[in-house]
């Protein structure tokens, strides 16, 4: 039989994949000119600053009822401590996944690279005009990035059929994920808010892009 109206479709995931919120991490403690911070295997790595605390607990307010299956976060304690109020609340111990670090900003991760952007070093410019992090001294390639990204990605949502996971990552690990789901310039999605949440749907190596920079619980 017939029908004589035909509305518009709503999206479903399809069967087996995993819906991947991206979220990044609060707001860290700035960086002081001639004090490097501290290094986790050649990363920077501050801790989150009071204000990113307090995104911290309002991105868990907000996932607490999303029916969250599993937290992931990175080898950087801004990540960790970004992903403890919701653990808390949900009762889940995070998971480690170490592909999706932020990017290396070689010569410049212990700071430096906050300085040099704000005050366009010519290395900094190029880099944003070519969209490859490697313009940066000793820094990890674009190519690099994506791949490691994408490998991570693709090794949660496998482990997660059917199921909802917060990931706890980077500014630079969201841009990536974003522009390999879209196909976008690989600069195209970086500077997400910190604390702002982002989504991917991902079935086997298919990535769709949901959502980007949802920022409605910080406001």
């Amino acid at each position: 039989m017939m029908n004589d109206e035909a509305r518009q479709s709503r999206f479903a995931p399809p069967a087996g994949a995993a819906e991947l919120f991206l979220v990044r991490h609060g707001e860290s403690m700035p960086a002081l000119r001639g004090e490097d911070f501290p290094l986790k295997d050649g990363h920077g790595d501050p801790a989150l600053h009071p204000d990113g605390e307090a995104q911290a607990r309002a991105v868990g307010q907000r996932l607490r009822n999303s029916n969250i299956a599993a937290i992931y976060v990175t080898t950087l304690q801004r990540t960790h401590q970004t992903a403890a109020p919701l653990a808390a609340a949900l009762g889940l111990e995070p998971r480690i996944e170490a592909d999706l670090r932020e990017v290396c900003l070689g010569e410049w991760d212990g700071g430096a690279y906050r300085f040099h952007a704000t005050e366009k070093h010519p290395a900094y410019l190029q880099a944003m005009q070519r969209h490859e992090w490697g313009e940066i001294p000793g820094a990890e390639t674009t190519d690099a990035l994506h791949l490691r990204v994408r490998r991570g990605l693709l090794r949660i949502a496998a482990a997660h059929p059917d199921s909802r996971v917060a990931v706890f990552v980077h500014g630079g690990v969201i841009g990536a994920a974003m522009s390999i789901a879209t196909g976008a310039r690989p600069f195209a999605f970086n500077r997400a808010d910190n604390g702002s949440i982002s989504l991917l749907v991902i079935h086997g190596e298919t990535m769709i892009a949901r959502r980007f920079n949802d920022t409605t619980h910080l406001e």
